[in-house]
């Protein structure tokens, strides 16, 4: 009989089991850009000009029906105006005077924003070249899930797999498990065994990340949250009659060469022997198999 591969067994060769996601060259995709953006940067000057206070003038922002203008014109305004904003908040409309009561204080002066701003050429290709970047944040990530549905229905026939294949909102355990701890506990799949998708039948959970590059504070918190994601599922699961419960963390990409990640996802592993398994794209037909999620 072979014997079953650790995730800490791939590491000599790791580079040939991660997915490299192709990218786009600099300066090629200026013009591109260049074009999107001008209508966000040309709006985001009218709006400037005519703003008495930077409060105001994130009221205003908010004021923006279109929400993708919306959050570009967010995207702008905190590289202008409030660098110390999160990006997640400057996204939602109804946060909006929320954000000016607890970071208003730090805004920058309206004169000074509206000077600098004049300052630049619009378009500002060393800006819509930014805005590029966050254009394609997550594509990456949504492509893996894709592809991992895709590889796993192929390998799995007779189980059923659910959570969203590309954008789409997470799947809270509160709402697949009764009286789950932790209810609002995203994950990206869960595998049931047969047709139904009923909590019963549950046989594995998993997240799944595509690490462009990771390393430091970043590297930790990723771990970090593994471990406790693992932990959390395995007592609920061996407490209410579930102790086949498998967890799968489908993790991708050149990050996971940095530092010590491999390492890190290879001691997972091993803590939770037999419940737990790391696997890239390229590992899941040899690792996660109907054997194992049935033993």
């Amino acid at each position: 009989m072979k014997k079953e591969k650790w995730f800490a067994d791939y590491k000599d060769e790791s580079s040939a089991w991660i997915t490299l996601a192709s990218g786009e060259y600099y300066p090629d995709i200026l013009p591109l850009a260049c074009e999107l953006y001008k209508p966000v940067l040309v709006l985001f000057g009218q709006l400037l000009a005519s703003a008495h206070s930077s409060k105001d003038f994130f009221l205003a922002i908010s004021e923006v029906k279109e929400q993708w203008i919306r959050i570009q014109l967010s995207r702008v305004f905190r590289k202008y105006v409030s660098p110390a904003t999160p990006v997640e908040m400057l996204k939602k409309k109804t946060s909006a005077q929320k954000i000016c009561d607890k970071f208003g204080a730090g805004f920058r002066n309206i004169v000074e924003v509206q000077k600098r701003f004049k300052s630049r050429p619009v378009p500002d290709e060393a800006l819509c070249a930014l805005l590029w970047e966050y254009r394609d944040r997550g594509k990456k990530g949504y492509d893996l899930t894709e592809r991992m549905f895709s590889v796993l229905r192929e390998q799995l026939p007779g189980f059923n797999l659910i959570g969203p294949e590309r954008a789409g909102r997470d799947i809270l355990l509160g709402e697949v498990f009764p009286n789950y701890p932790k209810p609002d506990r995203p994950v990206d799949f869960v595998i049931f065994e047969g047709g139904k998708a009923d909590y019963s039948r549950a046989v594995a959970v998993g997240l799944a990340r595509y690490d462009s590059d990771r390393g430091g504070a970043q590297e930790d918190d990723r771990t970090g949250q593994y471990r406790e994601v693992a932990q959390e599922i395995i007592r609920y699961a061996n407490k209410n009659g579930l102790a086949r419960m498998k967890i799968i963390f489908v993790n991708d990409g050149p990050g996971l060469l940095l530092g010590s990640m491999w390492d890190d996802y290879a001691f997972i592993e091993r803590k939770w022997k037999g419940r737990v398994k790391v696997a890239t794209l390229r590992m899941l037909p040899e690792r996660i198999t109907k054997a194992w999620l049935k033993g």
